[in-house]
């Protein structure tokens, strides 16, 4: 599970349970004070240190604040990337058309899937560490589309697929 997802599960279990995720997550995933978090969520810090210290129970706004703002944070640390779902490394050799793109300050990270399991596992992988938008085969893109809540955009093989054509067509001839 995600960070945001562990503070969420904690506030369903109790409120115990809750203070001791926001603390773990506050120190082990976001690296942060008390303090320092909320001034990047926009919460007031007494809102943060009465729900550490059990003098507040979350409500349910609240607790979607912190959930959004845990969300937002981890996603700043790991940067803005598109996610590619390949079953082997080809950003290398586009490096020139990618340069061409002009993404800006969006990396582009592979994920490695070899058959149609895997691919629905990375998709949801990319989405976990952030990914703002995924890239996969048609093959996969419609089932990944119904799970994932970020943009999929399908790759359109034209030409590989003509050209796979041409090559095999030239073996049955041989």
């Amino acid at each position: 599970m995600t960070a945001d997802e562990d503070v969420l599960w904690a506030a369903i279990e109790g409120d115990e349970a809750f203070r001791n995720e926001l603390r773990r997550v506050l120190r082990d995933e976001l690296e942060m004070t008390a303090r320092d978090f909320a001034k990047e969520s926009g919460l007031g810090e007494s809102t943060i240190y009465k729900r550490l210290s059990g003098d507040r129970h979350p409500n349910l706004a609240t607790l979607r604040r912190v959930v959004t703002a845990v969300q937002e944070i981890i996603g700043s640390k790991r940067g803005r990337f598109v996610a590619l779902i390949v079953a082997r490394s080809v950003t290398e050799d586009l490096a020139p058309e990618l340069e061409a793109l002009g993404l800006g300050d969006l990396e582009l990270r592979e994920y490695p899937a070899f058959n149609l399991e895997e691919a629905i596992i990375q998709g949801v992988r990319a989405e976990r560490e952030g990914a703002l938008a995924l890239v996969c085969a048609p093959i996969v893109s419609t089932t990944i589309e119904r799970i994932l809540h970020i943009p999929v955009a399908t790759i359109q093989p034209r030409e590989s697929v003509l050209r796979a054509i041409a090559l095999a067509a030239s073996k049955v001839r041989n």
